[in-house]
């Protein structure tokens, strides 16, 4: 089992010296990897409901900072040397493909080989009427852009030829560390987010499960797999912890026993920097001393 922060890089953690902080110390205690959401602008009237929460209501409200992932991580990654770097989750509809594979090859180059790609297509259309770009198609451009970037990460001379995507034999370089490319983990919890998962990425990843409302979804997602013709025991399984679950080592063990391979056990940039010292550090610290020790 591997352990995780979430909310790293917004919020509370958005400020320089706090970002560095929460990395180097959840580097210190053993923890695997810090994750960093993702949106470009968050709209102050919203008609779209968030489905990741019962209230349909946006974590931290339209106002929350939220750094450019891809910068904040790499800020994390010379402020480090061994954690792991993901984004939970980019939404790559919202954005030039080529310029993204570009920036992924960039991070993955400058962490030597750290970072992990969480994908999404996004949720809210009134963020993707801000930017300019379609929401209706999105699914559509994410599974192409995923089939160009690895064109991209992988040739010498790429070259394409796709419905939305299409240029002639280009330089691209530098390739990224990880071969052939970063680990690509698709969040979404809906039947057909968790097919697109099982037929394109390397993980999937889930925001607030304990093991029993997660076993499904691994169900499904095995399925798929097998529909698909892949190696599911190759195939990461990436959540958070629901509320109200102990964060003690029997509930760890009940995670990997039904197939989770990656906790997300805290998210400090949900924590007022007024209680890292009271609160937030000392139970990373209980953490790693009465779980990440004994996995």
């Amino acid at each position: 089992m591997k352990f995780a922060l979430g909310a790293v890089g917004a919020g509370s953690t958005a400020r320089p010296e706090l970002l560095k902080q929460v990395a180097q110390r959840a580097e210190t205690l053993g923890f695997e990897s810090i994750w960093i959401p993702e949106h470009l602008a968050v709209p102050v009237e919203m008609t779209t409901p968030y489905p990741y929460s019962p209230d349909g209501k946006f974590p931290g409200g339209a106002t929350v900072a939220i750094h450019d992932p891809l910068l904040a991580l790499a800020f994390a990654a010379g402020c480090t040397e061994r954690i792991k770097l993901g984004t939970g989750v980019f939404v790559l509809p919202l954005r030039n493909a080529l310029a993204v594979a570009k920036a992924v090859a960039s991070l993955d180059v400058l962490s030597n080989g750290r970072f992990l790609f969480g994908v999404g297509i996004g949720w809210l259309e009134e963020e993707f009427d801000a930017v300019g770009m379609p929401f209706k198609d999105r699914a559509a451009r994410t599974r192409e852009a995923i089939r160009m970037m690895k064109v991209l990460w992988s040739e010498e001379t790429p070259q394409f030829e796709g419905r939305f995507h299409r240029f002639p034999a280009l330089g691209f370089s530098p390739k990224p560390v990880q071969k052939p490319h970063p680990p690509l983990i698709f969040g979404g919890e809906t039947p057909v987010a968790l097919k697109r998962a099982a037929q394109l990425g390397d993980g999937w990843y889930g925001t607030r499960f304990s093991p029993e409302t997660i076993k499904p979804m691994i169900a499904q997602l095995k399925e798929f797999s097998a529909t698909a013709g892949r190696d599911f025991t190759s195939f990461e399984i990436t959540c958070g912890m629901g509320e109200g679950l102990p964060f003690t080592l029997d509930t760890v063990r009940r995670f990997a026993d039904v197939g989770v391979h990656r906790l997300m056990v805290f998210a400090p940039g949900f924590v007022p920097r007024s209680k890292f010292d009271s609160e937030l550090y000392p139970r990373m610290q209980r953490f790693a001393e009465d779980v990440i020790s004994k996995m």
